[in-house]
């Protein structure tokens, strides 16, 4: 299944992407989100991840940089969500 919806977005980036011109307000692209969330958190959680990108990716957003949750950055860094998390569980160690 994975698979198949890794295939189904690159089918997208090559075929229909080019044809509507770039669209996206986010770094990095939904259908770049899609693909990491895919192939980091699989068929399941994956599509539920892109969905919600895609669906936060409007006209009226304000875009940015929005990277996969759970997903360590290029620089070996995590990803905002996840230093929170983090952070939160130390406090509750210390109490």
């Amino acid at each position: 299944m994975k698979g198949l919806l890794i295939f189904l977005v690159k089918f997208y980036r090559l075929v229909i992407s080019p044809m509507l011109g770039p669209r996206c307000r986010y770094y990095p692209t939904c259908s770049e989100y899609a693909l990491i969330a895919l192939q980091h958190h699989g068929a399941w959680k994956g599509s539920i991840l892109a969905t919600k990108r895609i669906f936060r990716c409007h006209p009226g957003c304000q875009g940015g940089f929005d990277p996969v949750p759970g997903v360590p950055l290029e620089d070996g860094s995590q990803t905002q969500e996840t230093e929170t998390s983090d952070s939160e569980e130390n406090q509750d160690a210390h109490r």
